[in-house]
């Protein structure tokens, strides 16, 4: 019996295992299909960098003869998943969106990239991505932008906003991303898809190319919240190849998602609903905490004081992180040489002015003057001692309620270039991002409406260190909520 076609419109992982399980589809008939929607479509979007055709082949054959014996099928059993160009994938390119590194094929995955491929996804292939994950709109990619699919003359957001518009493109079913300062929220919410930031330690670092240590982390994009509770079940965990992830037991996120939020009690930062905010966000906000209040959960307002700072601060830290992540890449090991260089010196400087985008070597000048000599306890020391206290305003705040409910951005998805030529106007961008990126905290985008113009509004839920679970049950409450209001119910 031949497979049927399945209707790729908004598929979820539940729909793929089930067609795979019954016979309606295989595995390998539908990473043809993803492949096919790509070709058709992804010229105009450019989401993708690189397709890995032959391993995603490879691995659906082996799902489909599982199904054909009858074996259980692993969790994200044939599910077409595209993977973030910071994360390596054994063979196939990793550019971080860079010319520096044009060329490199890595001879090892990611951990998260392996435990999706031993759960049974097939890879797809690479996503585009500002370059070293530096953006808030994914237009400093060097193999040129992203378009949002949901509006073609917008960007889909950054530095993630290659995954965010697969999963809206239905290019994949999930994709993973990465979030130093909201790059997996930010764009989730311009895209219209759900996007997790789990706790800093929860999924493990190795074999992603670093932007900012202490602040990137690996989560999944997905378009319902049960998907992403899924994939983050499966990233997650100790990896001792990465001494900074955790060892704390993984929660069943999915069961999880089965307990009532009545009686949770919901904090609303006062901080993150002053000037700037767009009116049809705010009210879309509004409603959220409207209908928690009416399942059962108890809203009170929080202050988070030192919010206001989060910004610099995360700028200073960020950048000098950035500084001494990216001295790596000098044309010595792997990636970009420059040629006609007659000394070593001249190698390092011609490599890294023709490898690096003006992003980065923006960032780069503002991290190495942060930590030189004289201005580190100026600049550098300040910037964490500020941190610290933005921590503890979260963890004041989570002493009264179980999680926060703001805004995910200021504004929807805005124009292609309307503010590459103000990198302030850009950073201001994630400003309701960088505060829990800096505190450790989990998060998750989830969308709750849209605008006139029929752009993506995303709502942002924060919870506790670790405490994904309670996070990912508001956020399907939220979820619940706007299936009803859309179905008119």
């Amino acid at each position: 019996m031949s497979a049927k076609v399945v209707n790729l419109e908004n598929l979820t992982i539940d729909d793929t295992r089930q067609a795979i399980a019954s016979g309606e589809t295989t595995a390998t008939a539908l990473a043809g299909q993803h492949y096919e929607r790509i070709a058709f479509q992804d010229g105009e979007i450019h989401s993708f960098l690189a397709l890995s055709r032959e391993r995603a082949m490879a691995q659906a054959k082996k799902i489909d003869e599982m199904a054909a014996k009858g074996d259980p099928l692993p969790p994200l059993a044939g599910v077409p998943v595209g993977i973030k160009d910071v994360l390596v994938m054994r063979g196939a390119p990793a550019t971080a969106g860079s010319l520096i590194l044009k060329g490199y094929r890595p001879p090892y995955d990611a951990t998260a990239v392996a435990k999706l491929e031993e759960a049974g996804a097939v890879l797809l292939g690479k996503l585009n991505c500002d370059e070293f994950a530096m953006g808030s709109s994914n237009e400093n990619s060097a193999y040129g932008p992203v378009l949002n699919p949901k509006a073609l003359d917008r960007v889909p957001g950054g530095s993630s906003g290659g995954s965010a518009a697969a999963v809206a493109a239905n290019f994949a079913v999930a994709t993973l991303g990465t979030d130093t300062g909201g790059s997996i929220r930010q764009p989730a919410a311009f895209c219209g898809v759900v996007g997790v930031l789990p706790t800093y330690g929860r999924v493990s670092r190795y074999g992603l190319i670093a932007f900012a240590s202490s602040l990137d982390r690996v989560g999944p994009l997905t378009t319902t919240v049960k998907d992403a509770a899924t994939v983050l079940q499966v990233i997650a965990g100790k990896d001792v190849m990465d001494a900074t992830s955790s060892t704390r037991p993984v929660d069943d996120y999915v069961d999880g998602l089965a307990k009532p939020v009545q009686g949770l009690r919901i904090g609303v930062p006062e901080e993150y609903f002053g000037e700037g905010l767009d009116p049809e966000i705010r009210s879309a906000i509004d409603g959220v905490v409207a209908g928690l209040k009416l399942v059962g959960c108890v809203v009170k307002p929080v202050s988070l004081p030192h919010t206001k700072y989060a910004i610099p601060t995360y700028y200073v830290i960020a950048t000098a992180e950035a500084s001494s992540n990216l001295s790596r890449f000098d044309g010595v090991r792997f990636g970009l040489r420059a040629e006609e260089a007659n000394t070593l010196s001249a190698m390092f400087r011609k490599t890294r002015d023709a490898g690096f985008g003006a992003e980065v070597k923006r960032r780069i000048l503002l991290g190495t003057y942060a930590l030189s000599a004289g201005y580190y306890d100026a600049y550098y020391r300040k910037a964490q001692q500020v941190r610290t206290l933005l921590t503890r305003d979260f963890l004041t705040a989570f002493a009264d309620v179980d999680v926060l409910v703001a805004p995910v951005t200021p504004t929807p998805a805005f124009k292609l270039g309307e503010k590459t030529d103000d990198p302030v106007q850009m950073y201001l961008e994630d400003i309701y991002s960088v505060a829990a990126s800096l505190a450790g905290i989990c998060g998750v985008s989830v969308p709750c409406g849209q605008t006139k113009e029929g752009l993506p509004i995303g709502v942002q839920v924060l919870g506790k260190h670790f405490d994904e679970s309670t996070m990912l049950r508001v956020a399907q409450a939220v979820e619940t909520q706007q299936a009803s209001r859309e179905s008119g119910a």
